[in-house]
């Protein structure tokens, strides 16, 4: 059987890279043929992996255009900060819960292809960051401290990470100090261009 044909969505071009570099171990199961930051997909494929990387879960008006405007099955992988019910309410056909090992992210992929489930296994606590798919880890960033600074590039207020995200300000307030800390920076304005020159501009 030939592989399973895949679009990586993303807004971030650094995050779907890495993911692309992921899936290429398993080209005989799994084949990426687009990568785009754009709403449109160009290729013919079979699934189309939305990676939220900077995306908030309350109103993802991209996430449903994409579902609107393509016949492949849409899967969104994604941490809890972008729950599984606000994802399949905006059309979403399948849910990859981010930190699986690299096997089992192609083994869920091709598990919500065949309709065998809609919704992956949770990785183990101890997993939750085995896989790398996020700017600044090369920084010592964990993913949600890379994924707070992604917001807080994109002019976000914490308030509105906050009630977006489904997290409690202090929550966001704590990923966020954690991660100046890590990068060396003490103000917004500093933490924007440190993002800016690190792979942090959404296109």
């Amino acid at each position: 059987m030939r592989p399973v044909r895949i679009a990586l969505s993303n807004d971030y071009h650094v995050v779907i890279a890495g993911v692309a570099t992921i899936l290429a171990q398993y080209a005989d199961q799994v084949r990426v043929v687009e990568l785009t930051t754009d709403r449109e997909i160009e290729e013919p494929v079979d699934v189309i992996l939305y990676d939220t990387f900077g995306r908030l879960a309350g109103d993802d008006e991209k996430l449903e255009r994409i579902v609107a405007e393509n016949d492949a099955k849409v899967v969104v992988y994604s941490w809890q900060a972008y729950p599984v019910d606000a994802a399949m309410a905006q059309g979403a056909a399948g849910y990859i819960h981010k930190g699986l090992p690299p096997e089992e992210l192609v083994a869920a992929i091709l598990a919500i292809h065949r309709g065998e489930y809609a919704e992956s296994p949770v990785p183990e606590a101890d997993e939750e960051e085995s896989v790398p798919t996020w700017p600044g880890q090369e920084h010592g960033l964990s993913a949600r401290e890379s994924e707070m600074l992604g917001f807080i590039a994109r002019g976000l207020t914490n308030e509105q990470i906050a009630s977006s995200a489904f997290l409690s300000v202090n929550t966001v307030k704590t990923y966020i100090r954690t991660g100046y800390r890590k990068i060396g920076v003490r103000s917004r304005g500093q933490a924007v261009r440190w993002a800016l020159t690190h792979g942090f501009e959404p296109d």
